[in-house]
């Protein structure tokens, strides 16, 4: 991984379990990424040269840490700047713009940026928020990916995809996790 992003995502391994359901090996404290806002900027900087092709009217992030990120590249390209809040119904977790942003993006042309895309749900649910605000999402733009998901997400929804970085990514659907089948238990998320 470049060094500059390694210092600020904290890396542990184990067997994790995510948003999305999956199970991996490699977790990231994205809690921690802001703690140095001087070097975030530095990397969203070189970010918002990629993200410049898309030809954005505003910038979207999804809560919490891609949020941050995205309101650094909407003030680098001196755009207007929305968020997706997270909530969670039953098992299913859910991104939505709040009620008074929602006419902001009707008909314009909107990226949505991200600290780190895994599999790609908050950004998945951002994208299909926007969709149903009749927004036009144009592409995604994240300071690193890991493995492949970000690339399908994109694909799925015909947008184009910048990144600073990939990194491989052992990612498994629970019922494919090798570690489960192995018996090794889900590492605890920090803090839980």
């Amino acid at each position: 991984m470049r060094a500059d992003l390694a210092e600020l995502l904290h890396e542990r391994r184990g067997h994790f379990e995510f948003e999305s359901g999956h199970h991996g090996t490699r977790w990231l404290e994205l809690e921690k990424l802001c703690l140095e806002p001087r070097k975030v900027r530095t990397l969203v900087r070189e970010l918002a040269d990629l993200a410049t092709e898309f030809r954005p009217e505003i910038v979207c992030g999804p809560l919490v840490e891609g949020a941050f990120v995205g309101l650094m590249l909407a003030e680098e390209l001196g755009l207007q700047f929305v968020y997706a809040e997270r909530s969670v119904e039953g098992a299913d977790v859910h991104y939505r713009l709040p009620e008074p942003l929602r006419p902001t993006v009707h008909g314009r042309r909107v990226v949505v940026a991200n600290d780190v895309i895994n599999v790609g749900s908050a950004v998945g649910g951002a994208l299909e928020d926007l969709i149903a605000c009749t927004a036009s999402p144009v592409g995604i733009a994240t300071l690193l990916t890991l493995g492949d998901g970000a690339a399908k997400l994109a694909d799925s929804y015909d947008i184009q995809l910048q990144s600073l970085a990939n990194e491989p990514a052992d990612l498994w659907p629970s019922h494919d996790c090798p570690l489960c089948s192995e018996g090794k238990a889900v590492t605890p998320h920090p803090g839980s």
